[in-house]
């Protein structure tokens, strides 16, 4: 059964609540981009998801209907009373109080499998990318309404790689499922935005100790992103080291980091290994 729109600005003035710039609150208010996000998720009955930031709980409402579970995390406590009527009839959803930049993953889920999907403040894109990717109970897929030059960066559209990028592409594929405009948010965000999928990989594509050393010689680089790598990695490495570890990769030390793909970095990683 279709569920009909929620009118999101009068759900906000009927339980007194105004959208929190500090929080990033740009609630999504288009129905036919929700149910967009839903079908690209591709949510069925034997899935559980995750979704971060429920809002006002028109997203969670519709992913409860396609859904298992949905366990919905929420920091404000001021949006309860309205997500408790939004989602009274639906019985399989779990509301979680917190931040989930807080809350490990493991806590929420007993296996690997579930999805994630969620419009995201923009300001913690990364860091709630990298909480998920990095976790020890990981997802399937992950679906984040994110800034559309963020998505764009992350799936390395003109060829350059961002440590974002790169975070991204070692645990998995990224694409972009498709555009929703500023207008379809409320209150109205400067920007557009794009449905970022990620399908993560059932295994990382290097070793626990490559992803270490692999961030550690990004984070230096990327740093200093304007620089060669044999200056901008000196900070990890010593001189003759770095000489050896490049030569080793076959990576020309004259590069500058957001020019070297995926590939580049795991035999760096790997490179740096073997010389230890």
């Amino acid at each position: 059964m279709a569920l009909d729109p929620l009118h999101v600005p009068s759900l906000l003035k009927q339980y007194n609540i105004r959208p929190q710039k500090s929080l990033g609150q740009n609630f999504l208010a288009d129905h036919n981009a929700l149910v967009k996000i839903v079908r690209d998720a591709g949510v069925n009955q034997g899935d559980r998801v995750l979704e971060i930031g429920a809002g006002l709980g028109n997203l969670t409402r519709l992913l409860a209907q396609d859904a298992c579970e949905v366990t919905a995390v929420e920091i404000d406590e001021r949006l309860y009373p309205a997500l408790a009527g939004v989602l009274r009839p639906f019985t399989n959803v779990r509301l979680v109080r917190g931040d989930i930049l807080d809350i490990p993953l493991e806590s929420l889920f007993s296996e690997d499998g579930y999805l994630v999907v969620a419009n995201i403040p923009y300001y913690i894109t990364s860091a709630v990318i990298r909480h998920l990717l990095e976790a020890a109970v990981r997802p399937k897929r992950i679906v984040l309404t994110i800034q559309r030059e963020v998505a764009e960066r992350i799936i390395s559209r003109d060829d350059k790689m961002s440590l974002l990028s790169l975070s991204v592409q070692v645990y998995g594929e990224a694409r972009i499922a498709g555009e929703i405009s500023a207008n379809c948010f409320y209150p109205r965000p400067q920007v557009d935005s794009s449905v970022l999928i990620i399908e993560v990989d059932e295994q990382p594509k290097l070793s626990d100790e490559g992803i270490r050393w692999m961030f550690k010689l990004a984070h230096a680089a990327f740093n200093q992103k304007r620089k060669m790598l044999r200056n901008s990695l000196k900070v990890i490495l010593e001189e003759a080291a770095l000489v050896a570890v490049l030569e080793r990769a076959g990576i020309d030390p004259r590069q500058r980091p957001e020019d070297l793909p995926l590939e580049d970095w795991i035999r760096l990683a790997e490179a740096v290994i073997a010389e230890s």
